[in-house]
């Protein structure tokens, strides 16, 4: 039975409302992207429209990074606590504003330059969010723990989507559609204020990493950690290995996760209030799937469960989505979707012990969120992808989105074969 202490329990909290307001956030985006398509990207092409949408959405990922390192910086050098309660002022705002975004018909041009604006911000201070917040989590864990822990931290992106899906799923219910284009999707932005609120509360009441307060006490605090990463080879080293690793997970998850809305409003014949319903399907899998992972990884090691999910993935990408194509109830696609999400997106479970365990105090909170996010520079582009590639393959649709699914998976095994096994290092 895993025994935490109070100060444990409030970091994992603290940090688990952050990770998954980012992902309310950005699901919310997914959820929305065919309506606001037509909202700041009016056009007779329906996927011009998906592209320019989704190009304003790779913005907020691809932000990421630089955002991952601004504030990776910041965690080392005046602490993750103080970097955390940065970040979540910073998207929690971001989230809420994009409610009150004006449209195409209301001042033209300005519209689409007014959100990519809006998640040009929020990628960069979602990108802050996650390394801290892992870092935090594991220096504060038991090292028998850290695996479980890690998994359950990751699964709160997943929470942050299920909120979100049922959000959705109340708000478009409760609306005729007319109402929805015009006000639902504003309110259902304006509700990501709530677990912001929530987070930062719990943040101010938190402590300190141990393992940072140490090196502060002991004048050890390294004043360039960017810098250090990148001058010293060992440490440059293992920041491009373990940037496979995140690079493949991204992409498998955008392809699958991701672009899941689009790929069944759009590509698979079923009902708009159906879409919701599998949107929970797939992110309680995910959600629980990242949790198993994350245990498992302490059983069998970090390496062994990346190499079993990205097998997993390769293996059964096609034939899945096959199924989930030419399924004709909601029990076979729930089921389609279940098999598909839990092989493609639980191999996350690990990566906040992994990147943690990977990198020294002095350097880990930047090397860690700037390796996590530094994935979706590649990974974010995967729901572009699979929107041109299905453009010009309308017959093959299951074999060209499985094939990107392998794609991702692929690059993930490459990974886990060549970073080192890391389950017993010493982070403290």
């Amino acid at each position: 039975m895993l025994s935490l202490s109070r100060q444990q329990r409030s970091v994992l909290l603290g940090s688990f409302l952050g990770w998954s307001l980012d992902g309310y956030d950005l699901v919310l985006m997914l959820l929305v992207i065919p309506l606001i398509s037509k909202l700041f990207f009016p056009t007779s092409n329906v996927t011009l429209s998906l592209l320019a949408t989704f190009a304003a959405y790779v913005v907020t990922l691809v932000m990421r990074p630089v955002g991952g390192a601004f504030f990776g910086n910041f965690g080392d050098k005046i602490g993750r606590k103080k970097t955390m309660m940065i970040t979540i002022i910073g998207f929690s705002a971001a989230t809420f504003s994009t409610g009150l975004l004006p449209t195409w018909d209301m001042v033209g041009i300005l519209a689409p330059v007014l959100l990519v604006a809006l998640r040009f911000t929020q990628g960069f201070f979602a990108g802050g969010e996650w390394g801290s917040g892992a870092v935090i989590t594991m220096e504060t864990a038991t090292k028998s723990s850290r695996g479980l822990l890690s998994g359950i931290l990751q699964s709160g992106y997943n929470f942050g989507f299920m909120m979100a899906s049922i959000v959705y799923f109340f708000v478009f219910s409760a609306l005729p559609e007319s109402q929805f284009i015009d006000i639902g999707w504003r309110i259902m932005f304006f509700t990501g204020i709530i677990p912001g609120l929530i987070a930062l509360f719990v943040r101010y009441k938190m402590e300190e990493s141990e393992a940072w307060l140490e090196k502060y006490r002991q004048k050890k605090i390294e004043r360039a950690p960017l810098r250090k990463i990148f001058s010293d080879k060992e440490n440059r080293r293992r920041f491009f290995l373990a940037l496979v690793i995140t690079t493949g997970l991204m992409y498998a998850y955008y392809t699958t996760m991701g672009f899941f809305p689009t790929f069944l409003q759009n590509y698979v014949n079923v009902a708009k209030s159906e879409v919701p319903a599998l949107m929970i399907v797939a992110t309680i899998t995910s959600f629980f799937g990242q949790m198993f992972a994350g245990y498992l990884s302490q059983l069998i090691g970090r390496k062994k469960t990346l190499v079993v999910f990205a097998m997993s993935a390769i293996i059964i990408a096609i034939p899945t989505i096959y199924g989930l194509y030419h399924a004709t109830s909601f029990y076979f696609r729930s089921l389609y979707t279940i098999i598909l999400i839990f092989a493609a997106t639980s191999g996350f479970g690990p990566i906040p012990a992994f990147l943690s365990e990977r990198f020294s105090t002095e350097v880990r909170n930047s090397a860690s969120g700037f390796v996590y996010n530094g994935g979706l520079l590649i990974g974010s582009w995967a729901p572009l992808i699979a929107v041109t590639f299905l453009s010009n393959g309308e017959n093959f649709v299951p074999v060209l989105l499985g094939i990107n699914v392998i794609i991702g998976s692929v690059i993930l095994l490459i990974g886990a074969k060549i970073n080192p096994e890391t389950k017993d290092a010493e982070i403290k």
